[in-house]
């Protein structure tokens, strides 16, 4: 399978006839822009599982061929962001399963991440920056996976509820979770 993951790459996997339901609310262009705004968010999230950057894509494209079927059967088009969400957190689990019984030693992939950075920052601040986010990157690998796992969706702009829903938790778990997790990273940036 190609790993290239880019929008045209999407575009052209998918069938060309427009996706509509009974009010033509969704159309593959509208496809094509969710995936353009999620990739990032979803591949950053992934890659805190420690799945390979490589892997993560394939998830990724997996994730939106299945939100495509998901569209072209009619269903829903409610909250399409924490929905994919919850299907590449499925997905993952699901690759992360596969590769403990083949005995595979996973790792995150850190460098993606810095180097798909928000980059407007002058090289001394990038320096800083790239220190500090050292710092609580180890924070981050600390934390226990479901605490990891709510900070990760809370930092892609999902709502407590939406977290709640994708990890099943309830609201309060996530709440307490975050605060947690929260204490941690600022007790870190503090030093």
């Amino acid at each position: 399978m190609n790993t290239s993951l880019n929008a045209s790459a999407l575009a052209e996997a998918l069938p060309s006839c427009a996706l509509t339901s009974e009010r033509e609310v969704f159309r593959e262009d509208e496809l094509v822009s969710l995936f353009q705004g999620l990739r990032r968010p979803l591949l950053r999230y992934l890659l805190t599982f420690g799945i390979a950057a490589h892997d993560g894509e394939e998830i990724v494209q997996d994730a939106f061929m299945v939100l495509f079927e998901h569209l072209k059967a009619g269903k829903s088009d409610a909250n399409l962001p924490g929905w994919m969400f919850r299907v590449c957190h499925n997905l993952s689990l699901k690759h992360i399963g596969r590769a403990h019984k083949r005995h595979e030693v996973v790792y995150a992939d850190f460098d993606w991440m810095v180097q798909h950075a928000d980059s407007a920052l002058n090289p001394e601040q990038q320096l800083a920056e790239t220190q500090r986010r050292a710092k609580l990157q180890a924070v981050l690998r600390a934390l226990p996976e479901q605490d990891r796992c709510c900070i990760c969706l809370r930092a892609e702009g999902l709502r407590y509820r939406e977290i709640a829903q994708i990890l099943d938790m309830s609201l309060g778990a996530v709440s307490m979770s975050l605060a947690r997790s929260l204490a941690r990273f600022e007790r870190a940036d503090q030093e």
